[in-house]
């Protein structure tokens, strides 16, 4: 009894040993089967007929070839035989992968894939190595292939609406990447050697989940584009370092109003219309200072020009002495020929004239005393013009006191309260 029933759940044993292997067999089978199919089935989306007008357009010989929101679930393969090809577009369609032939289109400067369903970049797209413009928006990666250092011709990267929790270091290595657009991810912070990206011109992080500023943006000088709009983030630093900077998006952050930025750049945000009509009302104010000033200095200029081309008044008055009755001539009383102009030698005539010479001299030295006084007149007034200046430089001062004041940013109250 006891053996037949060892045995008997022995055979019950073999049996369910059996009936496992025989499930997996099963399971094993029908992967390969499916696998098959799915060769097929791509193998007959590929030769299928192509959407209407497609045709056309492969035949046209243009460079550009825009396949767009057509519902291919594969590319073409007609497409990988058109060398000469340099942009190519295949946004919103279904695409998972690409053909291997895909790397004959060695022209191709620009690719947009963007809102297909692909989970990883195609390695062939790696390959191809005169790439400017890579655009792989709204799918489903999580990161980028070590191999997209290849396209070191690379300027503008565009991997929004992803799934990157973290910086892809890769881009590192790409010294001509200029514009790069990874908002609408989920990432919480930025690398702090992130500055070795010098070429970087344009950066989009909007979207993700910084709850504080990155400081290492302060470090990137050649920022000229920085969008942070949809975050976080509570407080702003000062930007205004930043020389090159030209726009600067902050919208939807729980910060109370702009941070402070350069003149030239242009603000987007809460509180950023009133801040930008401050800022214009200052530069009125000051352009209209440096206009007054220069009308000043040319009204002075002009008034110092003026008096430098009057004659003076001692030349004049020395002018009518000398043509005056009983005055000296200007040659000291004598004729070209060096004889005294007295008849006779000295007669009494001369001898009067000689006095008549001698007191009108002396009523020219007593004019000129009173000229000098006049002109020490003229000099005084001239000392109290320059009080009067230091008085209006005294008034343009406390102007950029009130300047200084309307400096101070508007207070903006946070939203929702």
């Amino acid at each position: 009894m006891g053996n037949s029933s060892r045995k008997g759940e022995g055979g019950e044993e073999g049996e369910e040993g059996k009936g496992e292997d025989g499930e997996m067999e099963k399971v094993i089978k029908k992967s390969e089967e499916e696998e098959e199919e799915e060769k097929e089935k791509e193998k007959e989306e590929e030769d299928q007929e192509l959407p209407l007008g497609v045709d056309e357009l492969l035949a046209s010989g243009d460079p550009v070839l825009d396949l767009s929101y057509r519902k291919f679930r594969r590319l073409p393969r007609q497409v990988c035989g058109l060398e000469h090809l340099e942009k190519l577009y295949v946004c919103g369609n279904r695409l998972r992968r690409l053909p291997e032939r895909i790397t004959q289109l060695q022209r191709l400067r620009t690719l947009a894939l963007d809102f297909n369903k692909m989970e990883d970049v195609p390695l062939t797209v790696c390959q191809l190595l005169n790439l400017t413009r890579l655009y792989l928006g709204s799918n489903r990666l999580v990161s980028l292939p070590p191999e997209l250092r290849n396209l070191q011709a690379l300027r503008c990267l565009w991997v929004e609406s992803n799934y990157f929790n973290r910086f892809p270091k890769q881009l590192y290595d790409l010294p001509h990447l200029r514009s790069l657009q990874i908002g609408d991810n989920r990432l919480r912070s930025l690398p702090s050697d992130l500055w070795r990206m010098e070429a970087l011109r344009g950066l989009w992080v909007y979207g993700n989940r910084f709850e504080e500023f990155p400081r290492v943006l302060l470090r990137m000088e050649g920022l000229e584009i920085l969008d942070l709009d949809k975050n976080k983030i509570s407080q702003f630093p000062s930007l205004s370092h930043l020389p090159n900077l030209r726009l600067f998006s902050y919208d939807h952050n729980p910060t109370e109003g702009p941070p402070r930025v350069g003149e030239e750049v242009f603000l987007v945000g809460e509180g950023a219309q009133e801040e930008l009509e401050a800022r214009e009302r200052r530069i009125e104010r000051r352009r209209q200072r440096e206009k007054d000033k220069e009308e000043e200095e040319e009204a002075a200029a002009a008034a110092a020009s003026a008096g430098s081309t009057e004659e003076p008044a001692i030349h004049g008055i020395l002018k009518n002495a000398g043509s005056a009755p009983g005055s000296k001539s200007t040659n000291g009383g004598c004729v070209p020929n060096g004889h005294p102009t007295t008849d006779g030698g000295g007669g009494g005539e001369g001898r009067e004239e000689e006095l008549g010479g001698e007191f009108g001299e002396g009523e020219l030295e007593y004019e000129e005393e009173g000229l000098e006084y006049e002109r020490e007149e003229y000099i005084c007034e001239g000392e109290g013009f320059e009080y009067e200046s230091r008085a209006l430089e005294y008034e343009r001062a406390e102007l950029d006191y009130e300047e200084y004041e309307e400096e101070e940013p508007p207070q903006v109250l946070r939203r929702g309260t």
